[in-house]
């Protein structure tokens, strides 16, 4: 056992505390609206944190302490590639400035409105599957990370039974997270992991100080150095040998980021909560520098461990670590958990309690996130579109209830049954490709294509999900366990022996080759539909369709969106603001922050190309690379302190503010998700 009891009392502190804001926020939940999309009255700085909590999640702290372990800082400097791209999606407010326009409570409500009720269910159908196998092994990786960082032994003995440490380790974590989602719904689920992301900001940065102490930056560096040739943590052109996470993975990411921006699910409840498409494309804008915050943590923290685990001054805390591991059949969870058991090692008394804290903290607050998600499209995509009749309220609320219940049960038996061979990273890519293949076309084409036709959109959907299936068997199935029976019973059969041990495409792979072939296909039979182009105006909500809402622009039309509602004055900074996207919902705080974030990141992306253009001409050594690597750590902490104080302060304006809407509101009974008559832009097919 890891823990002391100061830890434990930590730990009790937050979990008393979350079920303390369960039971406050089930009295805001008055309708459907409330539970699925907090009313759609959330602020920036709420969403930023809230919503940043949500998409952090420990099996994404897992997965990229995995990946960083494996690739270092290096692997920091290829992830650069995704800057410009983050800022054009950011501050654009690319789809999710459309989508909140459309007014739509989920996506699938969007796809009904756009291409009919029957892909409608059927997308939904997609997006349940796709999301529950995604989210199955969130429950299973967490509660690993939480029993050998915490130093509990992987089994115990019950009744004559053997039962894996896991498992209750799995039910609490459901259970909390249960008891928030089924409260309160998005309401619950928003000011819980806002609380939560503030008090994980503030342990990053403790751990971080914490670690500098235990392993100075010049051990960090010494220890980094002993990784071998050609899969440097320093250098990132020298990671000719780097496991999975090399720069090809990094340029595959991107393409498919951009694909399928706001397409996954599993936070739908925040792409409707905002209460403006304003305030979401100022909290797109608002993340960027609240990721520096975990910057320190999923790129330090396994550098801390890789430096630990290879300096001789350490090697006692190694050969701990290595005793834990050693007790792990699986060498792919051992991979997974080489991290966690490392940092254990490494963390005083209290910081220990407030990493755990942490952990539970990032777990409960995707958890609930997820559980909202998949439960509430399940119900709102595919239950309620093929009901006659709609249910009342309450009925509706509990159907709801239900279905987040079902999730939570599937994922608890899933993670004890499904055995995880290959990156977190990999499975996360080839199971969202099931929704993700055809859905990022059908999203975009909706949004963006006046042309965009009904026949494109089942193309692409059932064109992208049967290859990404196609690869889960051919990954997961055929190769591991058919494919060396084949071999034996069939020596004579040359190309069969020929096939390699391991298939040779990972899940970033066979995403990719989904996506673009699900693409082609949904621009192709819309070019062959004979339906008439979409009134995107209608679906948007612009011209004499506006609804009026703060901060919702009305004037000008998807046609010809313009930005402003008068021809813009003739000075130069007016017509660098059109040119850059900025229109008259941003106030002068607004566009500084827009501005400063968009030099920001060209700052970032410009290095990028000169240092690499350099290290291809002329060579870069490994002491200037540490010099740099020193200079960004420096400027991340900075920045790291000042978005600290900079959200706690508006994130608490927010969140009063919020409160006071939703007290003072009148509900909607008929704004529960469905779509009305009249807001059907093409005909059911």
């Amino acid at each position: 056992m890891n823990l002391h009891f100061i830890d434990w009392l930590i730990i009790a502190g937050l979990l008393c505390v979350l079920i303390g804001i369960a039971v406050r926020t089930r009295l805001l939940t008055r309708s459907v609206a409330d539970f699925l999309a907090g009313n759609r009255c959330a602020g920036r700085y709420l969403l930023t944190m809230a919503d940043g909590m949500a998409g952090l999640g420990a099996i994404t702290i897992a997965a990229n302490f995995e990946k960083f372990y494996e690739s270092g800082f290096a692997g920091a400097w290829w992830g650069q590639i995704l800057a410009p791209l983050g800022l054009i999606l950011a501050l654009s407010g690319f789809v999710i400035y459309r989508y909140r326009e459309t007014r739509a409570m989920t996506m699938a409500q969007f796809f009904e409105m756009r291409y009919g009720r029957r892909f409608r269910v059927f997308s939904g159908m997609l997006a349940f599957f796709s999301g529950v196998l995604n989210y199955g092994i969130f429950p299973a990786v967490t509660a690993r990370f939480l029993v050998y960082f915490c130093g509990l032994p992987p089994s115990f003995e019950m009744l004559g039974f053997s039962i894996p440490t896991i498992a209750p380790v799995m039910l609490l974590l459901l259970s909390m997270a249960l008891a928030l989602t089924l409260s309160g719904g998005q309401i619950a689920v928003i000011i819980t992991d806002f609380f939560q992301g503030q008090f994980v900001q503030i342990t990053i940065l403790i751990c971080f100080f914490v670690l500098l102490s235990q392993i100075s930056w010049s051990e960090l560096i010494s220890g980094l150095q002993m990784a071998p040739e050609q899969a440097s943590r320093i250098n990132p052109f020298k990671q000719g040998d780097t496991k999975g996470f090399n720069p090809a993975f990094f340029v595959m990411v991107a393409i498919i980021n951009i694909y399928s921006f706001k397409a996954w699910q599993g936070s739908q409840g925040y792409n409707a909560a905002p209460k403006s498409p304003h305030e979401a494309r100022m909290a797109n804008i608002l993340g960027m520098f609240r990721g520096q915050v975990l910057f320190l943590l999923t790129m330090l923290c396994p550098l801390f461990v890789f430096a630990m685990l290879h300096l001789p001054e350490l090697a006692s805390q190694a050969d701990a670590v290595q005793a834990t591991l050693a007790t792990i059949d699986n060498p792919q969870i051992q991979s997974q958990m080489r991290v966690p058991a490392g940092l254990s090692q490494l963390l005083p008394v209290g910081v220990m309690g407030l990493f755990v804290a942490m952990i539970i903290s990032a777990a409960v607050s995707t958890d609930d996130t997820y559980l909202h998600s998949w439960g509430s499209i399940f119900i709102q995509d595919v239950v309620m579109p093929l009901r006659k009749k709609p249910l009342s309220p309450r009925a509706h609320m509990w159907l709801l209830r239900g279905a987040i219940f079902g999730v939570a049960a599937f994922a608890f038996t899933f993670s004890l049954l499904f055995p995880l061979n290959e990156y977190i990273y990999m499975y996360f890519q080839i199971t969202g490709a099931i929704y993700l293949g055809g859905a990022g076309a059908v999203i975009l084409g909706g949004l963006y294509w006046k042309r965009g036709s009904v026949e494109g959109a089942w193309a692409a959907m059932i064109i992208g999900s049967i290859l990404a299936v196609t690869g889960i068997v051919l990954r997961n199935i055929v190769w591991p366990y058919l494919l060396p029976d084949w071999k034996l019973s069939s020596p004579g059969v040359a190309w069969l022996q020929a096939l390699p041990e391991a298939f040779p495409l990972n899940g970033t792979q066979m995403s990719l080759i989904a996506a673009g072939v699900s693409a082609a296909a949904y621009v192709g039979f819309s070019l062959l539909s004979k339906r008439p182009p979409v009134n995107m105006d209608k679906l948007l909500h612009r011209g004499k369709y506006t609804v009026e809402q703060a901060g919702h622009h009305p004037a000008g039309s998807a046609e010809q969106p313009g930005q402003f509602e008068q021809p813009a004055p003739a000075g130069w900074r007016e017509r660098l603001y059109r040119r850059l996207g900025i229109n008259e919902d941003f106030t002068r705080g607004d566009r500084f922050i827009y501005l400063f974030a968009t030099c920001f990141t060209l700052f970032w992306f410009a290095i990028f190309i000169i240092g690499s253009i350099a290290a291809v001409t002329i060579g870069i050594s490994d002491e200037v690379w540490i010099h740099w690597w020193g200079f960004k750590v420096v400027i991340t902490i900075l920045l790291s302190l000042i978005a600290t104080v900079w959200f706690l302060i508006g994130g608490v304006r927010d969140l009063i503010d919020f409160i006071r809407h939703l007290k003072s509101m009148q509900r909607n009974a008929a704004d529960d998700g469905s779509v009305r008559g009249d807001e059907h832009l093409q005909e059911n097919d």
